[in-house]
């Protein structure tokens, strides 16, 4: 089989931590996207989702950050933040622990990647799944690429990684649906927090939107950093479901600078259809 559906979105633990704080517009159409989104991923049929996330030094930290890390574990609890802070009750996710032995093992044929059976799922994954498996009962792979602790991938690296999943996905049986996750440009854990650079967010989004690999693969960490923070390392998550879906164009449903949830809140999901 192959991808059956791909997508990116937003992960701030503002998003449910502080929807009482925010404007209940925007709350209201951020979270109508995201219900948008989760029905066509349940329209998709997956039986599994792969969802690529940045981790915020949850279960990895200086002592061991592995570029690249898919989870292999049976299940995994999450948040490992407070819940009451992040607004999003605390539970257990089915994994798909032979499912993601044979995924890694292709992956293995083109990217050196790490593997982990113990997992604990942060704000940047339970966050997406909290609006788009509200009932935790898809079985989720975990795939982290390392955003936090340079040196970081370099960015072909991550469209590379991308491609390998694909082939991954494209040699096993199961309908598998992808959803990258991150901030784009924001400056977490800093005194700018809630600063957002929407011009810069637009012009990613629509380079990411075409499927652009040269635009997408130009920005330099220097730069980003100037330009989006260091949560704007994130951008690699977007790249990698990109070099997944080469050649498909994508749609960004939604996105809207929200100061409150500290971050640019992104819907986009990819017509796996459409040739750029």
């Amino acid at each position: 089989m192959s991808l059956v559906f791909a997508g990116v979105c937003s992960h701030g633990p503002g998003i449910t931590g502080r929807s009482a704080m925010a404007d209940p517009d925007d709350v209201a159409t951020l979270y109508a996207a995201m219900d948008g989104m989760r029905e066509a991923l349940q329209a998709s049929r997956p039986d599994a989702l792969l969802v690529i996330a940045a981790e915020h030094f949850a279960n990895f930290f200086m002592n061991n950050m592995p570029a690249y890390c898919i989870g292999m574990g049976e299940e995994y609890e999450g948040p490992i933040e407070d819940p009451e802070w992040l607004g999003v009750p605390r539970t257990l996710v089915p994994g798909a622990p032979d499912l993601s032995r044979r995924i890694i093992e292709r992956t293995l044929q083109e990217v050196d990647v790490a593997y982990a059976q113990e997992w604990k799922f942060d704000h940047g994954i339970m966050v997406p799944l909290h609006f788009l498996t509200p009932r935790y009962d898809l079985p989720i792979i975990p795939v982290n690429i390392n955003c936090q602790g340079p040196p970081l991938t370099p960015l072909h690296r991550a469209w590379t990684f991308g491609q390998a999943l694909r082939k991954a996905c494209e040699a096993v049986p199961e309908r598998i649906a992808l959803v990258g996750t991150g901030g784009i440009s924001h400056w977490p854990a800093t005194p700018d927090s809630g600063r957002i650079n929407a011009a810069w967010d637009r012009e990613f989004l629509e380079r990411w939107a075409a499927n652009d690999r040269e635009g997408l693969l130009a920005y330099t960490d220097e730069q980003t950093y100037f330009d989006a923070g260091q949560g704007g390392f994130e951008i690699r998550t977007y790249i990698a479901v990109a070099g997944a879906t080469e050649g498909c164009t994508a749609k960004v449903h939604y996105y809207r600078p929200i100061p409150i949830f500290a971050v640019g809140c992104t819907v986009g999901i990819v017509n796996l259809e459409a040739q750029a």
